[in-house]
């Protein structure tokens, strides 16, 4: 029984259908998405544990970071091992209820990322640009105050998702032709005038990713002024290649985000199979590469690890 057919069992099941067109390859594409996954877990439960045992890491830069791991293991707890199921297993079926809140979590905490990659870029600015008072600037306190407004911003702009969402009907196929729970995929199934409802949320995503990313590119053009301004040369290239491998991180997510969001407003014509995949991309890649880029790349971090392994391999 198709997926069509199995959605008329019960109203409050909608079917995920996975990537348009490519169903064929589902297993195939599982396996890099799997290793992905396992990469970014352990990645950012060893930057966790790292932090919380190292005294001396009790600094605002990673702090920032332990608050960056935390988004990214749950935004993509909250979305792969759901698709693993679906690729490899077959299960299509969602509770409507389940649906909702998985939607709730990845927009919610896509907006957090968004957040913390920000306040991060502010803390390299401070910390470059204003070196000897950057401690007292940046105090514990005014990190934790950061990073409660940068959860709540993304609690509060996005709460109205579900919410809006659950009140609708549908009385039309409940297949949703993506991978996971997305706002604009779902909406498009209620068989009411959804104009309103869809401009809040393209409103919101809009103006969160706009004057992020604003203020994360007026925060490393001034980072990237004072690199160069350095005395020594040897210090410019370190802080060059430390923010370009930053930076680059930053491009992936918001060049991803930024793709999908314009898919949805004036993309009509692009393939739903390419949509679909590099919608995947921006929930993937950055909880992948934040561990590697942050954490490896951290010499603070990379030695504690190397060290505690060496300990172990001496037992």
């Amino acid at each position: 029984m198709g997926p069509a057919n199995k959605s008329l069992l019960s109203s409050n099941t909608f079917l995920l259908l996975g990537i348009p067109g490519l169903e064929h390859l589902h297993t195939w594409i599982g396996i890099p998405f799997c290793s992905m996954y396992v990469v970014a877990v352990v990645g950012n439960v060893t930057i966790l544990a790292v932090v919380r045992t190292e005294r001396s890491l009790h600094e605002p830069m990673f702090l920032f970071l332990c608050m960056l791991s935390i988004t990214d293991l749950v935004l993509s707890t909250s979305t792969l091992p759901r698709m693993l199921c679906l690729f490899w297993l077959g299960a299509h079926d969602i509770a409507f209820d389940a649906c909702l809140t998985q939607m709730f979590f990845i927009h919610s905490f896509t907006a957090m990322e968004s957040g913390f990659f920000l306040a991060m870029a502010i803390y390299r600015y401070v910390a470059i640009c204003d070196p000897l008072r950057h401690a007292t600037i940046l105090t514990h306190t005014r990190i934790a105050k950061m990073g409660a407004a940068v959860v709540l911003r993304g609690v509060a702009f996005f709460s109205p998702h579900p919410i809006l969402l659950k009140q609708l009907p549908y009385c039309r196929t409940r297949v949703i032709a993506h991978t996971y729970c997305e706002f604009m995929a779902v909406v498009k199934l209620a068989c009411v005038d959804t104009g309103a409802t869809k401009r809040y949320s393209l409103s919101v995503t809009s103006v969160i990713g706009s004057c992020d990313g604003f203020f994360i590119a007026v925060s490393y053009v001034l980072i990237l002024r004072a690199v160069f301004r350095l005395p020594s040369r040897e210090a410019s290239l370190k802080a060059l290649g430390t923010c370009g491998s930053h930076v680059c991180v930053i491009l992936v997510f918001y060049s991803t985000a930024v793709f999908t969001f314009l898919t949805h407003r004036f993309g009509h014509n692009v393939a739903p199979q390419i949509h679909i995949f590099i919608a995947n991309m921006y929930l993937l890649v950055p909880p992948f590469l934040n561990p590697i880029v942050y954490g490896i790349r951290t010499k603070k971090i990379r030695d504690h690890v190397i060290n505690s392994v060496r300990v172990k391999g001496s037992h």
